[in-house]
Parts: C-alpha cells; sequence; structure tokens
C-alpha cells in the first residue's frame, strides 16, 4: 500500500466560509453570524494547520467568556488533535504537538484577567463568541500577546453570533463595513516614522454553508425551530444582526421610529442626562404629544414621548467618552437648544452629589443649564414604579400604538437601546456591562411622565370553555 493510500484526512476546511477563514491573510478575521456555521471547527482546523506550517513556533491561545462555555470546545478539540498526535495536558489546560506547538485553552470571566497576559507571546489568538465580551478592552488587551520572535506572521482570528452584550461594538466593527470587505488601519512606528496597516475582516457564515452538520444532523434546523421566536430563528440561520437574541427591549420594532417633521410649538419639551466622562454621557430632547399627529400614514398617539434631539458624548469608540468638563458639556447643551422652550429638565441624582466642591449640577447651573433629580429607580419595589416596566411599556405601546417614538436622526438610540441584553443573575434589570447611557437617560425621561396603558374593557359574557356563548344549563344541552 503506497504512502497516498495510507493517508488519513482528520479534518479539512469545507467550500466557501470556512474555507476562506482557515486561509485568510488578514490580521484581523472575524467568522459567523448564524448558529450551526462551523465556526469552532473552523478556529481549531485554523490553528491545526499553523501548527503543521510553523510547527514549534506555533503558540497559540483560544479564549472563551467562561470555562463552562469553554469545555465542548475542548472536546471537540479532542477529537480533531489526537489523532494528529497532540497530547492534552489537562493540568495545564493546552494541547502539546510532537513538534513542539502549542495551543491554550483559558477563560476570561472578568476584564481585568487579561491583565494576567501581559508578557505572555503568541502567534494566533482565538476568540470564541466574540459578543460575549461587553466591552472591547480585554480584547484589544489579548491583542498585545500577538508577536513572535521566530518570524511567525500572527494574527487574531474570533467566532460570533448576533446577540449578546457585546454586540453593539462587534457589528460597528467588522459587520457594519460590510462582508468581506477589508478594513486597513494605518498607524505610525513611533521610533522611524514609518506607517505600518493592519487589515480587518468580516466573513459571514449561515447554516446552509454547513452542509456536513445538515447531513450528519437533519433534524438540528427543526430543534432550531423549536428554541424560539420566528424572529430568533431568522437571526440564527441567516445571521441577522439587526434581530437581537435576549433584547431586553424586546418590544422594540420599525414603528417606534419616524421621520423628523416639526414639532408643534404646543407640544411640552423637555431634557434628560446621563452623566459621563471616561464614559459617554447623553442628552435627549423630548416633546410629549399634546393631541393625535398622523406622520407617514402612522399616528402618534396623544400622550406618547418623541425623542427629536440627542447628543451622545462619545469618540466614536464603543463606550469610550469625550472626558469634557460640566462648564463644556452644559455649554454644548444650551448652542444645541436654539430657541427650543424647555418647561422640565431631569437627570441622573449622582450629579448633586457633592464631593470637596461643587457638585456636577451645581457648575452646569452656573452657566446656565439647571437639572432636577430623575427618579432613578430602575426595578419595581413594593408598591413602587419601576423605570424599565416603564420605558417597554411605552415601547410596546398599547392598542393605539407605540407611546414612545425616535427620530431618525437620534443614531445613538437607536444604535444602542435596542440591542442592550437582559442581567443574567437579574432578568427584570438591564446588564449594565452593556452601553446603556441613552437607556439610562431615556428611562429618566419616561420616569418623569408616568404611563399606563388603557385597560381592555371587560367582557361580561364571556363563552363557556367549549366557546360557545353562555346560558343556562338546558339551552346548552340542546345548542
Amino acid at each position: 500500500m503506497d504512502g497516498a493510500a495510507r493517508t488519513r484526512i482528520v479534518w479539512r476546511p469545507q467550500a466557501g466560509p470556512q474555507h476562506a477563514y482557515v486561509t485568510s491573510p488578514v490580521f484581523e478575521t472575524v467568522y459567523g453570524g448564524a448558529r450551526g456555521g462551523g465556526k469552532t471547527d473552523g478556529s481549531l482546523g485554523d490553528f491545526a494547520l499553523h501548527a503543521r506550517r510553523y510547527k514549534a513556533d506555533a503558540k497559540g491561545l483560544f479564549v472563551r467568556r467562561t470555562r463552562v462555555a469553554l469545555e465542548p470546545t475542548i472536546e471537540r478539540a479532542k477529537q480533531l488533535f489526537r489523532p494528529l498526535g497532540a497530547d492534552w495536558q489537562e493540568s495545564k489546560s493546552r494541547f502539546v504537538w510532537p513538534s513542539g506547538a502549542l495551543l491554550y485553552f483559558r477563560y476570561l470571566e472578568r476584564d481585568a484577567d487579561a491583565d494576567n497576559y501581559q508578557g505572555h507571546d503568541y502567534s494566533r489568538l482565538y476568540i470564541e463568541e466574540l459578543t460575549q465580551f461587553p466591552s472591547p478592552d480585554p480584547v484589544n488587551k489579548l491583542k498585545a500577546t500577538l508577536r513572535s520572535a521566530a518570524g511567525v506572521p500572527t494574527g487574531f482570528r474570533a467566532t460570533c453570533n448576533p446577540g449578546g452584550p457585546g454586540h453593539t461594538w462587534v457589528k460597528a466593527r467588522y459587520i457594519d463595513p460590510g462582508p468581506w470587505k477589508i478594513i486597513r488601519e494605518a498607524y505610525e512606528n513611533p521610533f522611524d516614522g514609518t506607517t505600518v496597516e493592519l487589515g480587518r475582516v468580516f466573513i459571514p457564515a449561515k447554516l446552509s454553508d454547513n452542509p456536513l452538520l445538515l447531513h450528519n444532523d437533519p433534524l438540528y434546523v427543526g430543534r432550531l425551530q423549536q428554541s424560539g421566536s420566528a424572529q430568533l430563528v431568522r437571526a440564527w440561520l441567516d445571521g441577522d444582526w439587526n434581530i437581537i437574541e435576549g433584547a431586553f427591549f424586546d418590544k422594540w420594532s420599525a414603528r417606534n421610529v419616524v421621520r423628523p417633521f416639526e414639532v408643534p410649538t404646543l407640544w411640552t419639551r423637555f431634557r434628560s442626562f446621563d452623566w459621563g466622562s471616561a464614559r459617554p454621557f447623553s442628552v435627549g430632547w423630548w416633546a410629549v404629544a399634546s393631541d393625535d399627529h398622523v406622520v407617514d400614514g402612522a399616528t402618534i398617539p396623544r400622550g406618547a414621548l418623541v425623542r427629536y434631539r440627542e447628543w451622545y458624548g462619545s469618540t466614536g469608540k464603543p463606550n469610550e467618552g469625550l472626558k469634557l468638563t460640566a462648564e463644556q458639556v452644559a455649554e454644548g447643551i444650551k448652542a444645541k437648544e436654539l430657541n427650543d422652550k424647555i418647561t422640565y429638565a431631569v437627570a441622573d441624582p449622582s450629579i448633586f452629589r457633592e464631593d470637596g466642591g461643587p457638585s456636577i449640577g451645581e457648575r452646569m447651573r452656573r452657566v446656565g443649564v439647571q437639572w432636577r433629580p430623575a427618579d432613578n429607580a430602575r426595578v419595581p419595589g413594593s408598591g413602587a414604579m419601576g423605570g424599565w416596566d416603564q420605558m417597554r411599556a411605552r415601547i410596546a405601546g398599547d392598542e393605539r400604538g407605540p407611546q414612545l417614538f425616535v427620530f431618525e436622526t437620534c443614531r445613538d438610540f437607536i444604535r444602542t437601546v435596542p440591542v442592550l441584553q437582559h442581567d443574567d443573575h437579574r432578568p427584570e434589570d438591564l446588564d449594565t456591562e452593556g452601553e446603556d447611557h441613552v437607556a439610562d437617560e431615556a428611562r429618566y425621561a419616561c420616569m418623569s411622565r408616568p404611563w399606563m396603558a388603557k385597560p381592555t374593557p371587560a367582557n361580561n359574557n364571556p363563552p363557556d370553555l367549549w366557546g360557545r356563548p353562555r346560558g343556562d344549563a338546558e339551552s346548552w344541552k340542546t345548542a
């Protein structure tokens, strides 16, 4: 039997996106978008090919958010790597190849855990389920470990699905620029002044790109469809990043967004504010509909809140603030208000705290921008309203339609609020690790104008258990 006949193929990339992922020459390559797209196999297969090529100089780090999530990945890695001669060392949580190549498996439950990797060096970094990281900060710290004294080309690889606390920043960095589009970022070398470029690209994957899974497990699609709503299943199957798994504001839809219109002068106007310096601040300007108002055939009901302007104090990078002073923010608010007649303004009560000097609220008042403390209740207490309940109720509305509308020009509300997630440990609250500054500010606005849906008129003669009109027993028998 010749050598070719004795060769056993352990794994090969499937044609299409998975093959493109393992052969990508781009430094930062992100792969995914749908469940069952072959993402985990793609990352494991990529390192196996990397190890075969660079042998002892191949050194990889495979990261997930939690240890529990990492366990099935390790089991799959054993199936792929052991036939190649790689040995799993449980105590060090790593695979060692006969050539000396190494692949470590780690989890980062806290962002601060990334600091423990200072001084490490790897030729490949893999992040699985990138959207489980609320902030890009720990991921960026890990990127600093990508270096090779042997001159091995280093690379960052990540996989992801829509949803999760990091949905917003992942979508902005990788998905929004467009699939297959290589984005190049230029950096200046501080030692010699030369310019270096690093590229990034998003490779989309759908379940249909994994025919092997569909062949081996034909019931997988059916199980997915049993697991969630039609919209959620579409996100899983097609990788639709505009449909969010686990969204806190699950009733949000296109009907809450309206094109800008001239706000009637008789409508009450007010503003709300969430302070931030290192993190973004958020200012929202609102109008209260004093009567029904029709826009493009849709009715804004009387009493609805309309967000007609906003100012988000961000550098443009996810969750990074402008670091403006209280006085600078106040001056900016005055400039943006033009001739608005603001009836009142609510802000996070924390801006009124004094810490050895005038509070943020006082400093803004001196510039001519005044606030009153907002009701900061997030979830309902005993006999009290909760801010999130108010906001969710207004978004859902009643038979007349939503009670909260946002101008389509309020891009940071539309970008951040619909994708926010539930707190895993307190489902009635929002996950505060997400970019929640606009949501907090909008919550203050809703709590300043409490609203309750009109009760559905009672049916005084409901049908019986058989769906028949109620009557006396004898007429039921003879019906």
